[in-house]
């Protein structure tokens, strides 16, 4: 894939995505949040699947139908792209976790009377549903990175280009010019396909608000904690073990950036995120769909109701229809990641993409998972551990090799560990884990993952912590 390093252009990749490749910012070659957007649009769609008698859906298209945005043209006769849930191609959409602290976004918050007309782009990541419909990738964009993006249009003018900015700034600053969402998400989607090489052209956009209300239709969800968290900026305090939090815990959950065993950053915070929305599917996905449609019913018209659609994405059939090929999907197949950063050598509370989210992207330009599964761990159904599973453990000597030699470490310990089913982790001689799919260290205390190249945390062993701190074992 073509390198991020700017070539002293006067404008960054102002020809577009069609023409140049991805472009990071001007300084030097560049290498989550509420990650639960994507949850929201599959659990509705999924449990919508169960509930369609002509009134529900009656209700439901009225819900879609005002969620709509439209797509902002930004002059090159590719405004829009319809989404086809039945073409057998490829969907992919940037997710925005909008930071409004208005109405019920700010009783959440704690802070409703303080920056209520706020307008920033809280989370980013891109979303991408595999052609067959058997996985998800999801990426998060850190807030903080540091990049250059191209001009953009809004509805009431032009946004120039924009250099060495911070990734959140850039939805914030189309909405303070074009004066609506349209205009923010469509200048948020536009700088991740010029970052990306990617060419997207829907989004969804969801606040607070939506997140709780959408944890409380679903009756809570149960969220295993390695250590007691106390936060005094949410004020959590819960004990470690398993929790069952409502919508307004979850949220505060999602958002903690300072309490207890916190590194005070933005990226530790996604991983914690991704181990949410993980949990709000499966939750979801057990419900019954004959003996609980109503509750699912009501889950599905409160997600609907707390998103903003782009107008490609809107449309009833067309989330019915994805439903329907969604509806047998794994949920050990959503594959979730945050882009590789290092810290950025002018600020050290901001970082810049790592030269290895150049494979990220690559993988989703070409739509293919981000996780090799030929070559992932995958645990023996009929053996509780690794001593007992050949193939396991061979298996996952090979992906940690794989690992180590992708990532330019040479430490040879890594084809020495054996495969552990239970926690999905391989476990070296000196009792260091390591998580299969990334290849990246796997903190103890915290299940955190943690890049071996940038030792920047990407991610969360769910399934150790299920396992290690809440006895929770998965199939």
């Amino acid at each position: 894939m073509a390198s991020h390093r700017n070539s002293g252009e006067s404008n960054p990749n102002l020809g577009g995505t069609h023409k140049n490749p991805p472009r990071h910012t001007a300084s030097y070659r560049v290498h989550h949040r509420m990650l639960t957007v994507i949850a929201c649009i599959v659990i509705a769609v999924l449990a919508f699947a169960g509930t369609a008698a002509a009134a529900v859906w009656i209700n439901l298209d009225s819900a879609v139908k005002s969620t709509k945005v439209d797509y902002v043209s930004q002059g090159d006769g590719d405004s829009e792209e319809v989404v086809d849930p039945n073409a057998g191609e490829t969907i992919s959409f940037v997710i925005i976790g909008q930071d409004t602290r208005d109405g019920a976004s700010g009783s959440i918050t704690g802070d409703a009377d303080e920056n209520s007309d706020l307008h920033s782009a809280d989370t980013t990541m891109v979303a991408q549903i595999s052609a067959d419909r058997s996985y998800i990738n999801l990426v998060s964009i850190p807030r903080d990175s540091i990049v250059s993006v191209p001009s953009c249009q809004t509805t009431n003018g032009t946004v120039p280009a924009q250099y060495n900015v911070m990734f959140n700034s850039i939805f914030a600053r189309a909405y303070s010019v074009g004066g609506n969402l349209a205009s923010a998400a469509t200048c948020t989607v536009e700088a991740v396909n010029s970052l990306t090489g990617m060419d997207i052209k829907n989004f969804i956009v969801v606040d607070f608000a939506g997140l709780s209300s959408m944890v409380d239709a679903l009756g809570g969800v149960d969220i295993c904690l390695p250590t007691d968290i106390e936060d005094s900026n949410t004020n959590l305090d819960l004990k470690a073990g398993l929790n069952h939090m409502d919508g307004v815990t979850a949220t505060q959950y999602a958002r903690m950036r300072h309490g207890t065993n916190t590194d005070g950053t933005d990226i530790m915070r996604t991983t914690r995120q991704q181990y949410l929305i993980k949990t709000i599917l499966r939750e979801a996905i057990s419900k019954n769909l004959f003996t609980q449609s109503a509750q699912l019913y009501q889950l599905a018209l409160a997600a609907i109701k707390s998103l903003n659609i782009s107008s490609g994405l809107a449309d009833t059939s067309t989330l019915v229809g994805l439903a329907m090929s969604l509806v047998n999907l794994d949920t050990s197949h959503i594959y979730t990641q945050t882009v590789p950063v290092t810290t950025w050598s002018q600020d050290a509370n901001r970082v810049v993409w790592a030269d290895s989210a150049d494979e990220v992207w690559e993988k989703m330009v070409k739509g293919e998972p981000l996780f090799d599964t030929a070559t992932s761990v995958t645990a023996d159904e009929s053996s509780p551990s690794a001593s007992s599973s050949a193939s396991a453990s061979e298996s996952a000597s090979a992906s940690a090799s794989s690992s180590a030699s992708s990532s330019g470490d040479a430490d040879s310990k890594k084809d020495e560990g054996t495969y552990d089913a239970n926690t999905g982790l391989i476990v070296e001689s000196d009792g260091t884990l390591i998580d299969p799919n990334t290849g990246g260290m796997v903190e103890a205390d915290t299940g955190s993952i943690i890049d071996l190249d940038t030792y920047q945390y990407i991610g969360i062993a769910d399934k150790y912590i299920n396992y290690k701190f809440c006895g929770i074992t998965e199939n």
